[in-house]
């Protein structure tokens, strides 16, 4: 190293270029390996640009593995790894319209003369994905990785509904096709609800959530999570006849291979239009069913696409605006405590009503006691709030400087608040529990979820009418929901004589429900809808799993020993033996009537046939997808060359049209029962 090269290695600018490539290479580590982020993206933003300004002013401290000249995220060592046929790059991003400007105007400048028609569409907050297919069979799908080479997740890429294993119409020889997975908000919504109930870390935004379900080894654990997808963009193709010449009659090409997109595209031919655009799409991007951070201007026509070329990390071709967080400034009025089915205390913030995102917020749970210090909470604060993945409202700052003295801190009750039991906590785990099974509101938490549509799906039994039966002493477990009587019903509010009557009938039918919805219904620990249909299926009945040793637990797929060790010990609670008697005595379903579960029906009429459901039926989708399995037949979701009916209700969408294309035999309800007679 020589004297000057010793300088510029000591001087300020290089130590605090070393010092954010420091910290971006941190938080791209999180962020792309362990999914936990530590800042938001606009942090993350404001350090990358210091450094690419820093870079831009000296050119001398741009080094080959600078985070400005590739794309974040290696790959990670648990899968295997695959070169793209075609490199991933990201987009640059802004958050200001004078840089959109000054992109359209660089165009003009790169392609002076030439008309450049430009696309707008939602920049879906989700995990980039390519997906190849040849000779229109999904193949291989991998992440972005490091731009170069990324995890094959072929595996769990196959659970997710949308995505077709086989590709419909005219289709590319081969097609590396690029889009992003993500989880809708809905689902992102369920999933923390149980895991808070759970006393479990909640996921900070759906992209989280959706990157760590991408890296599970379990394709099962996958499928529960409810994972979807949109495409926009290509890497190879080939095929006898041209790529298509727009990016509009790319999108249309998609949709005809049966994958889906973006749900609304916008186009522009000047700065002006595609700010307008921006903006219209900034007040409809709360309707989306997935997260978005922003919107993607790209030039239309693919042939510029080639002149206009890419850095090393990003095209010139295409841009992101970021929309700044929707944030809201309220009061934190008072921290009151929600008791869940597991006796988890979960501290929630009384809000001051604020407009934000959308709807109305006025409370926002905040999980555990350690969040509450770790922010420095405290009842009397103004507060920000925003919406995770624009659907759960969540307390993301404090606003210390605002503090008067008249503050107050927040105590976790030494006593459940519901009941007066003494709340223990486990060493290691974060969460306070109410010790007393039946505490009140345990009781009515484990009702609700009981009658859940993922559990015994009774209809008409949510927390409301939970709520009015309890108070008025008619359930003290969920045994006691098959004692009901018309006449106990009726004085309850709202509750006339067709209520009543559609109540009792969906809690009568519940009776017959498969032993998988009944096991996922008790709340065993670990026991999730996955999970119970697999032990239906493993064990056939309830009695002989309730008998199982953790050994012969363990000797089913994908159950460990911690599972198996929390199952064994539940069948063994006094109070649980006492509630399954209860249970069986109201003629429920252990699994007797339930050959699906065990073995599928050898001589059923639907043997060895599979079926896809879509469209609105007169029963549940579930309902119809158990009659089928109970004939031997076995449902999928999403339509391919291997399906043999589509079931079609009301309003089917494209899954009747691919299925009309692939010859698939397509049955409406009547035909479907015909065919069961």
């Amino acid at each position: 190293m020589t004297e000057d090269d010793l300088f510029t290695r000591q001087s300020p600018e290089f130590l605090k270029a070393e010092e954010l490539r420091r910290q971006i290479a941190h938080h791209d580590r999180l962020y792309y390996d362990q999914a936990k982020p530590e800042i938001t993206d606009r942090e993350y933003d404001a350090l990358y640009r210091e450094l690419v300004e820093l870079e831009r002013a000296y050119p001398e401290l741009i080094l080959s593995d600078s985070p400005t000249q590739k794309v974040g995220g290696r790959p990670q060592g648990a899968f295997a790894q695959v070169r793209h046929l075609v490199p991933m790059q990201s987009l640059d991003n802004t958050y200001s319209e004078e840089e959109i400007t000054e992109f359209v105007d660089r165009l003009h400048r790169l392609l002076p003369d030439a008309e450049i028609p430009m696309t707008i569409e939602p920049k879906v907050d989700g995990v980039a994905i390519a997906l190849l297919y040849e000779k229109g069979r999904l193949t291989r799908a991998a992440t972005r990785g490091d731009g170069t080479t990324g995890d094959e997740v072929t595996r769990n890429i196959r659970t997710i509904a949308v995505i077709p294993s086989l590709l419909s119409g005219d289709f590319p020889d081969v097609l590396e096709v690029r889009g992003e997975v993500y989880l809708p908000k809905e689902a992102f919504q369920r999933i923390n609800a149980e895991r808070d109930e759970q006393g479990l870390p909640v996921f900070a935004n759906p992209r989280n959530t959706a990157a760590g379900s991408l890296k599970q080894l379990d394709p099962n654990s996958v499928a529960e999570r409810g994972l979807s997808a949109v495409f926009y963009g290509f890497g190879a193709f080939e095929a006898s006849e041209a790529l298509p010449a727009t990016q509009k009659e790319f999108f249309e090409a998609l949709k005809t291979w049966g994958l889906p997109t973006n749900p609304q595209i916008w186009t522009a031919s000047s700065a002006s239009e595609v700010m307008a655009a921006i903006r219209e799409l900034g007040a409809i991007r709360h309707d989306f069913p997935f997260e978005t951070d922003g919107a993607v201007i790209k030039v239309d026509k693919i042939a510029q696409h080639a002149r206009l070329g890419s850095t090393s990390k990003a095209p010139r071709w295409a841009i992101a605006y970021k929309y700044e967080p929707e944030q809201a400034r309220t009061r934190l009025h008072d921290i009151t405590i929600q008791v869940g089915r597991s006796g988890v205390l979960t501290p929630v913030a009384e809000l001051e009503p604020v407009f934000v995102a959308g709807s109305t917020v006025a409370r926002a749970t905040l999980h555990n006691e350690e969040e509450i210090v770790r922010k420095d909470l405290r009842i009397g604060d103004w507060v920000l709030v925003e919406k995770a993945g624009d659907v759960i409202p969540a307390v993301v700052a404090v606003l210390t400087a605002e503090r008067d003295g008249s503050e107050r801190p927040f105590v976790m009750p030494t006593h459940c608040p519901v009941c007066g039991a003494v709340v223990t906590r486990t060493e290691g785990e974060v969460a306070v529990r109410c010790g007393n099974p039946r505490c009140a509101a345990q009781v009515r938490r484990r009702i609700e979820y009981f009658a859940s549509r993922n559990a015994m799906d009774i209809a008409g039994l949510g927390e409301a009418v939970v709520s009015q039966l309890a108070e008025a002493d008619l359930l003290h477990d969920v045994s006691d929901l098959y004692a009901l009587k018309a006449e106990q019903l009726l004085p309850l509010e709202r509750m006339g004589e067709k209520s009543v009557e559609n109540l009792l009938a969906a809690i009568a039918a519940s009776k017959v429900q498969p032993l998988w919805r009944l096991l996922a219904a008790l709340g065993i620990p670990h026991v999730g809808v996955t999970a119970a249909r697999t032990l239906a299926g493993a064990f056939g009945t309830l009695d002989r799993l309730a008998a199982a040793s953790p050994e012969e637990l363990q000797s089913v797929e994908e159950v460990g020993e911690i599972m198996a060790t929390a199952i064994h010990a539940w069948f063994r609670d006094a109070e649980v033996l006492a509630l399954i008697e209860k249970l069986r005595e109201a003629g429920l379903n252990f699994g007797e009537r339930d050959p699906q579960d065990a073995v599928p029906a050898a001589d059923g009429k639907l043997r060895g046939t599979t079926w896809v459901l879509t469209g609105t039926l007169s029963i549940s989708r579930e309902e119809a997808a158990e009659m089928i399995r109970l004939q031997g037949g076995k449902v999928s979701g999403s339509v391919s060359a291997k399906t043999t009916y589509l079931l079609a209700g009301e309003e089917a969408g494209s899954k009747l049209e691919k299925a009309r294309k692939l010859g698939v035999t397509v049955l409406d309800e009547a035909a479907f029962r015909q065919l069961l007679l």
